[in-house]
């Protein structure tokens, strides 16, 4: 699915993204729950406004899940597996919503980055995060 050269690319970019984890991932929780406003009731305990505490906590920990991932793109469903089990059987996040955070991290990247997210890296990052929210769903079926 993806070549040598996109998953170097990939894993650039998260790695460049990983000072910034809190804003990059607090701004694509915040465009989730405006544009899906469904995704919010698996957050209804937390303060969801923006550049809240809560928000920027889950936020980090997201780029910080998907930076972790990119390291080595191969491994992903053994990277991830606890995390599918918290999803899936303890949270039970319906996982159409990963596919909708998907889409909101990508273009929360496309207004951080500017110029840097060229075509190649929306279509490298679009294919990458396509196979986690997969990989995320996997223990649903």
């Amino acid at each position: 699915m993806l070549s040598t050269k996109e998953k170097e690319l990939i894993a650039q970019i998260w790695e460049r993204l990983t000072p910034v984890a809190e804003d990059i991932g607090s701004d694509a929780l915040l465009r989730m729950f405006a544009s899906y406003p469904g995704t919010k009731t698996y957050f209804s305990h937390l303060d969801i406004s923006a550049r809240s505490a809560h928000l920027l906590s889950h936020g980090k920990k997201i780029v910080l899940a998907i930076a972790e991932g990119a390291r080595d793109i191969s491994q992903l469903t053994v990277t991830l597996a606890p995390l599918q089990t918290l999803h899936a059987y303890q949270l039970r996040i319906d996982p159409t919503n990963f596919k909708l955070f998907s889409h909101c991290m990508l273009v929360t990247l496309a207004c951080h980055m500017g110029d840097d997210f060229t075509p190649v890296a929306h279509a490298a990052i679009d294919k990458y995060l396509s196979a986690f929210a997969a990989v995320l769903a996997e223990k649903y079926r």
